[in-house]
């Protein structure tokens, strides 16, 4: 069967922030100089936002850059941060307040709104149509076209409706190449063809290593009495110690709040769950005081990249762009993501409306650079470029106590350099040399399974379908990682995808593809680099369209 194409001027991959935000500034300069374009957005997720999770807290400066007049059009941003505080924990019942002024002035939140970046992004899709750009949900790219010259011109989506085994099932479609004259890749954290460009194209070269955390996040209806719109609590230490995350609750409209925890993925100790970590977390007094006597109504996983200004890589190649946290554009210092994501969309859209106007195509957008360098996204994670570093190396106070000398007093500056060059899969020790975690219990009040959370997440694979979860070396898994790290793959999966079990009396790896939540994490942390993601059939994975 003929493998079909059409042609646009700008394809842009990923439904999210920084993707949408090009997609509308595109159409919006385009419109303002008589210039006729054909934009597209391919989404992997069945709906815009089904697969975007984040806490969520909104700095609206990239949004009222692109529309000034968003409370007219009805935006779902509407609940502000009204009061905030942190906490430090020191054991599952102690912790204690910290005042505002010994807080980074990048910590607080005022004038902030808490959010939802799933329909926050639909809402944005809407716009993008109504400016005329079609967006295609349910379609994933799997890979980058090249024309003669190395330059990428376009993506290949995802054959539908493949077996197991690689042959063609009834109603199979084969992928479309959709071709362009530029292409925006904004795939989010560890973004799959992103990754292989950065490869590619050596982008990465001369910074250092990307840095990742997991991040999870519940939606809960509160008990009215319990319920407190605008607030806004953050926090560190227990239950992760040295090992770098932190805590957040925010309480949003409705009645209902999010809670989460963030786990720093250079973690040493292979015993470390980071889904235990979260559910056990749940049982402080300080968030189970809000939790308790409420309805936990989803769950969800995903990696969030934040290794800063010293980790972006370069962001222009030959024909194509990276954006939003495909980069690494999150500003660690303040743990937000999606006003930066935003930006560097409104950024690509500024350069290549002036190139394509003049008939350009598969040439590197260097005006990008030089929009990137005078903006203010530049000067955030310029200021936020040592935040990261100093907690990977000094951890949660001695790092907080420099983080709060250089943001407050030295304006982000600091008289040395400071880099974290280890990679985050090459941190963990051997599982013999760490101490083993205990781990309660689910109670089903405030802890709760893999399996059920799972269930929440609303995941969905059809599993006769190709395994999306590759192993360079298949023996890896029993014959290294299990015998030095105890197969860390049984823990830092959110989802309970990978496991070890007997099989005749033999350990077996086994691969629970259909449990995947996309999240990124396997292939961020496998100490040996062994396990490759890469979409599943379009429309597969979780649903967090209302988180």
């Amino acid at each position: 069967m003929a493998r079909e194409s059409m042609e646009f001027d700008v394809v842009i991959v990923g439904a999210g922030p920084a993707g949408l935000a090009a997609a509308c500034g595109l159409m919006q300069r385009a419109q303002q100089t008589g210039l006729e374009l054909s934009v597209c957005v391919l989404e992997k997720g069945a709906e815009v936002g089904a697969h975007l999770l984040s806490g969520a807290l909104l700095d609206t400066h990239a949004l009222n850059e692109l529309f000034p007049d968003w409370r007219k059009r009805g935006a779902p941003v509407t609940i502000p941060v009204t009061r905030e505080h942190f906490y430090m924990l020191s054991s599952p019942q102690g912790g204690l307040e910290l005042p505002a002024f010994m807080m980074p002035r990048s910590l607080h939140n005022q004038g902030g709104h808490i959010v939802s970046l799933g329909k926050l992004c639909r809402w944005l899709a809407q716009q993008a149509e109504s400016l005329g750009v079609a967006v295609f949900p349910g379609f994933a790219a799997v890979e980058a076209l090249f024309d003669k010259q190395g330059a990428v011109c376009g993506v290949l989506t995802g054959d539908m409706g493949v077996a197991a085994d690689g042959t063609p099932k009834s109603g199979h479609v084969p992928g479309m190449a959709l071709r362009a004259k530029y292409t925006l890749f904004a795939e989010g954290s560890r973004g799959h063809i992103g990754k292989s460009l950065i490869d590619r194209f050596a982008l990465d070269r001369g910074r250092d290593p990307q840095h990742y955390a997991i991040g999870f996040k519940e939606l809960w209806r509160l008990a009215p009495e319990r319920h407190h719109p605008g607030l806004v609590v953050h926090g560190g230490g227990w239950p992760l110690g040295q090992n770098g995350g932190g805590f957040f609750l925010y309480h949003g409209d409705d009645g209902l709040a999010s809670v989460g925890l963030i786990v720093d993925l250079n973690y040493r100790n292979p015993h470390l769950d980071p889904f235990w970590e979260f559910q056990r977390l749940k049982h402080h007094p300080l968030l189970a005081r809000h939790l308790w006597d409420g309805k936990r109504l989803a769950w969800g996983a995903r990696a969030l990249t934040k290794g800063g200004l010293n980790s972006l890589p370069q962001m222009i190649l030959p024909g194509a762009l990276l954006l939003g946290c495909d980069a690494g554009t999150l500003n660690g210092a303040r743990i937000k993501g999606i006003h930066t994501a935003m930006k560097s969309g409104l950024l690509a859209a500024e350069a290549l409306v002036p190139a394509l106007a003049a008939g350009r195509r598969g040439d590197r957008l260097n005006e990008f650079e030089e929009l990137m360098q005078d903006s203010w996204l530049h000067t955030e994670l310029k200021r936020a470029r040592h935040f990261v570093p100093a907690l990977h190396k000094f951890g949660p106070w001695a790092g907080g106590a420099l983080n709060w000398l250089s943001q407050n007093l030295l304006g982000g500056r600091l008289p040395f350099a400071l880099h974290d060059r280890r990679p985050d899969h090459a941190a963990l020790k051997p599982a013999a040399d760490c101490p083993a975690i205990p781990y309660p219990r689910a109670d089903g009040v405030l802890a709760f399974d893999r399996m059920s959370s799972v269930h929440l997440a609303s995941t969905g694979h059809d599993e006769d379908q190709p395994c999306h979860l590759r192993l360079t070396d298949p023996a890896l898994p029993l014959r290294d990682n299990l015998p030095r790290y105890d197969e860390p793959a049984q823990r830092y999966c959110p989802a309970g995808v990978y496991e070890v079990v007997k099989e005749a009396g033999q350990p077996a790896f086994r691969i629970n593809a259909a449990n995947c939540v996309h999240c990124k994490t396997c292939d961020i942390k496998d100490p040996a680099q062994n396990i490759t993601w890469v979409p599943p059939e379009g429309g597969s994975g979780p649903n967090y369209s209302g988180m």
